[in-house]
């Protein structure tokens, strides 16, 4: 039986803002994919519903400020990328740590984008005292991460 990882997304204070369970798939010296499954159905404004049993295949990379995740039907067709602006994992006794700098970017099936939560960045930013050092970090990495969308760069470029 393979063991489950927790993944913990926290806020700048270090306090969990949401955590679940998934199976390591493969790890290189850039970064760690992980599988997961949704349990129960979730509906979100921006997302719709992703139904229960979807998959969602992490990746986690270990140098970079950002992660991305490819979400499959439960049926296995892709529904879509959701990818986070965040400070590099801490992967150590079988949890996997991310500070989410909130925010965040929807990619499609055909690969057009949205940016989300830049106003949840601005007001975290406050609340949370982001250093400015943090806020240059997550908009360079932002820039960064929508040249890989926009080239269709690994793991964009991945089939399964």
């Amino acid at each position: 039986m393979e063991k489950l990882i927790t993944i913990n997304s926290r806020k700048f204070d270090n306090s969990i803002h949401r955590n679940w369970q998934c199976k390591l798939l493969e790890e290189t010296k850039e970064y760690w994919l992980f599988v997961g499954e949704f349990e129960k159905e979730v509906s979100h404004n921006k997302l719709g519903v992703i139904r229960r049993k979807t998959i969602s295949y992490e990746y986690y990379f270990k140098e970079k400020w950002f992660n991305i995740f490819r979400f499959h039907e439960p049926e296995g067709q892709l529904k879509f990328y959701y990818c986070n602006i965040n400070m590099p994992p801490i992967f150590e006794n079988g949890v996997l740590d991310y500070v989410d700098l909130d925010i965040d970017v929807l990619v499609k099936k055909d690969f057009q984008f949205e940016i989300l939560d830049e106003d949840e960045f601005i007001e975290n930013s406050n609340k949370y005292e982001y250093p400015s050092s943090i806020q240059s970090m997550a908009k360079t990495n932002l820039h960064k991460l929508l040249e890989k969308i926009k080239k269709q760069a690994f793991p964009f470029n991945s089939i399964f």
